[in-house]
């Protein structure tokens, strides 16, 4: 043996033993603390808003309560989204002891179709501007959530966001310089125009941080909401119908007709007949156990399942003896995530439209022990493609021939910016964090919540005088099948998107709750918190400023629709020798301080009936617990 060999040999060894040791070596001091509560705990992507959601727990309002107000806040301060934008939750209902999915993620308008894309050759919907936009679909998974779940009136719980945006609220510097570096394309539209450059004509046009920042528009639609709400009442409604008022005249009223009247003087697709048809879904989530730990996720219509095919994948491995973050063990993540995702990014699509995707196949732990046989455990496969889970569920593969030539050619450059293949690293890499926040409510009462909103971050068009901000969620369709032949484009369907809250349940009982931003690394991070805290022990908030990894061998959910195989990003203090080995594998490595996330997360502590809560040390998000 080469002395080279001796010495990685040894270096292993050591690793190993370390990670054997009683002693907690994730033991370090937090950057935050654990927010321990006894009666609620409310965390957010930012203080203001997580602030709004301590004021419906003030007031005697439940989990449910809360998180619409968090919610309501965030998207007026354009926390990475916008109220045009879209929400997906997860619920744990105290008095069913079960969980129940929230499905309020827009559509594709009259008038989207492939050939219409083709038309202006492009490759896929564009990233930004009118045509990027679904119809809204946060407006209606609040008021769906507040009226089945919650407690507390839409007055009560719009009223921060109201104030915020009538009265004003200081601005904090990441919202405020977005808009001044996005400038340029929020000049194309006239309503975002005159709702954000404060300064208009002047070197820097956006607000400055700390500046009161208004939103006439935007407080008038909210407080017609409450106007359609208090008369429903006043006619002798119930609570609920008085909610679900609110909801007609945001999708079939005065404010539907405005928004579809600004969209469309944009240059957008969106007609009057889509919001009115559209409606949020409550749903059925589906699930996996690991370990006797019940796994809840969102279906296909979003990214979800491909947490629980890796946790199938990983389930009979002994992560431990890997040691936390070694070599074997990140590369044993790399290529279990790469597997999962591949199946992401053929078999996943709108469920409401056919054809089915093949769901029981795909969470089939018989499957994930065919799936698991295929990792080379010496170096990275860059050539991995999607299974075939049919079989796990009776059925012959109707996309056999598609699935044999997968991944199809990537398509020729477009011309025009709008559907242009990317051309940096930098510009892949935004993208593929693109948007949302995150949310996590719990209450002594037992209800959870755990939810990522998301659509209309800036830059956005404001649609007319409603001061809502579109999404930008039409980009991650496909436009040919070869891709993925669940989610082509077309008219009333959903996008397959990457929003994906969590909860988890033990004993029958809350467990985690789990949620966090950033685009196509969304699941990858939230497995690894699962497994820091189900694995290695660490405590919610430890485990929410944990180093780590993300892959950028999937395909992008947004932009060009490109991967990058072998491209791994590590936390900067992972030692030299494992980075070595890592090359050895074929990886391709970038390093930043820090990779957490941000993840928010609140942990059930079942012995002494408290709450942990948890938020990243990587953004502004925040908590605040009682």
């Amino acid at each position: 043996m080469t002395t080279a060999g001796m010495l990685r040999r040894a270096v292993c060894g050591l690793l190993l033993v370390l990670s054997l040791l009683p002693t907690r070596i994730h033991a370090q001091q937090t950057a935050k603390p654990v927010l321990h509560g006894k009666h609620w705990v409310a965390i957010t992507g930012k203080p203001l808003a997580a602030t709004a959601g301590a004021m419906m727990f003030q007031k005697g309002g439940n989990a449910v309560d809360a998180t619409c107000a968090m919610l309501a806040a965030a998207c007026t301060m354009w926390d990475t989204l916008s109220w045009g934008g879209e929400t997906q939750a997860l619920i744990y209902d105290p008095r069913t002891k079960k969980v129940v999915a929230i499905d309020a993620l827009g559509v594709a308008p009259t008038g989207a179709t492939v050939e219409f894309f083709r038309k202006k050759n492009m490759q896929y919907p564009p990233e930004f501007g009118p045509l990027a936009a679904v119809t809204p679909g946060t407006p209606g998974g609040l008021l769906v959530m507040l009226a089945e779940y919650g407690t507390l009136s839409l007055k009560e719980v719009l009223g921060p966001a109201i104030q915020m945006a009538d009265e004003g609220y200081a601005i904090e510097a990441q919202a405020a310089n977005t808009i001044e570096r996005n400038k340029d394309k929020l000049k194309q539209w006239r309503y975002s125009r005159e709702v954000l450059f404060t300064h208009p004509g002047e070197a820097r046009e956006a607000p400055q941080p700390g500046e009161v920042f208004r939103q006439k528009d935007l407080a008038a639609t909210l407080k017609k909401l409450v106007e359609a709400e208090q008369q429903a009442l006043k006619a002798g409604k119930n609570r609920k119908q008085a909610i679900m008022a609110a909801y007609d005249r945001f999708y079939r009223g005065d404010i539907a007709h405005e928004l579809v009247r600004g969209v469309q003087e944009e240059g957008g697709l969106i007609t009057l007949e889509d919001l009115a048809r559209w409606k949020v879904q409550i749903e059925e989530p589906v699930k996996t156990d690991y370990k006797g730990i019940e796994v809840y996720k969102l279906t296909t219509w979003v990214q979800g399942p491909v947490l629980l095919q890796a946790l199938n994948i990983l389930e009979p491995m002994d992560l431990k003896s890997m040691g936390y973050n070694s070599a074997r063990y990140i590369h044993t993540l790399y290529q279990v995530m790469n597997l999962a995702f591949a199946d992401r990014d053929f078999y996943y699509g709108d469920p409401y439209f056919p054809p089915a995707e093949p769901v029981r196949g795909l969470l089939s732990k018989d499957y994930a022990k065919t799936r698991a046989k295929l990792i080379n455990w010496e170096k990275n496969d860059p050539s991995v493609k999607p299974g075939d889970p049919y079989p796990f569920q009776g059925d012959t593969n109707p996309y056999q021939k598609l699935l044999e030539q997968w991944p199809p050619k990537p398509p020729p450059a477009a011309n025009g910016a709008a559907g242009s293949q990317q051309a940096s690293l930098e510009d892949f890499e935004r993208t593929f964090y693109a948007g949302t926040t995150s949310i996590q409510a719990a209450d002594e009462k037992g209800w959870v919540v755990s939810v990522t909103p998301s659509g209309g971050w800036l830059p956005a068009v404001i649609a007319g005088h409603t001061g809502v901000g579109l999404s930008q969620r039409m980009q991650s369709f496909v436009m040919d099948p070869a891709e993925n032949p669940f989610n082509v484009l077309e008219p009333g369907k959903r996008p397959r998107a990457t929003l994906t809250p969590t909860l988890a349940l033990k004993n029958g009982k809350p467990f985690l709750s789990m949620a966090v931003q950033g685009g196509d690394s969304q699941d990858q991070n939230l497995l690894q918190f699962f497994l820091d805290v189900v694995e290695f022990g660490m405590t919610v908030q430890e485990a929410a400023e944990a180093a780590n990894i993300n892959s950028f061998q999937m395909r992008n959910s947004f932009g060009d629709h490109t991967g990058k195989p072998g491209k791994l990003l590590l936390q900067e203090q992972v030692p030299p020798w494992v980075r070595s080995e890592l090359k050895r594998m074929g990886y391709d490595m970038s390093f930043e301080a820090r990779t957490s996330g941000p993840i928010n997360a609140i942990y059930f502590d079942q012995q002494h009936g408290t709450l942990w809560g948890g938020s990243s040390h990587h953004g502004e998000d925040y908590g605040i617990a009682w």
